[in-house]
Parts: C-alpha cells; sequence; structure tokens
C-alpha cells in the first residue's frame, strides 16, 4: 500500500527532524495523483528553512522509496 511505503520513508528521516526539535506528519496520500500532503511540527513549524526542509529532506526521501509519488506538499 502507498500510504505504508510512505510512512517507512517518513520513519527514515523523522529522528533528524526530532533532533531539531521537530517532526513531520503523514495528513494525506492521493494515490491516483501521487500527492502526498504532510504537516511539519514543533520547531519545523516556524522554522525559516521549513520549505528547504520540505523539498530537499522529506520530498526527497520519500520520492527516493515511492517513486510514484510526484509532488509533496506542506498543509
Amino acid at each position: 500500500m502507498l500510504r505504508e511505503r510512505v510512512e517507512e520513508a517518513l520513519n527514515g528521516i523523522r529522528p533528524a527532524l526530532q533532533a531539531d526539535g521537530g517532526d513531520v506528519r503523514l495528513v494525506d496520500v492521493d494515490e491516483e495523483n501521487g500527492i502526498v500532503r504532510v504537516q511539519l511540527q514543533g520547531a519545523c513549524a516556524g522554522c525559516p528553512s521549513a520549505q528547504i526542509t520540505l523539498a530537499m529532506g522529506v520530498e526527497r526521501a520519500i520520492k527516493e522509496k515511492v517513486p510514484e509519488v510526484k509532488e509533496v506538499l506542506s498543509v
């Protein structure tokens, strides 16, 4: 199942986010369109680098493990 594979990818990057006082929560997986929605939490939520973290960290980690994902959005 796509959602489980996305969760696994997030679990791989979660320790790095938590080390900086943040976290990420999976909100929704649109399997039809390959869109994943996540919510950055804790220190990540208000961090000026949040968009970089989302694109270079979270999105990259998810796409490496789940190539069907086309886009990762922060909600």
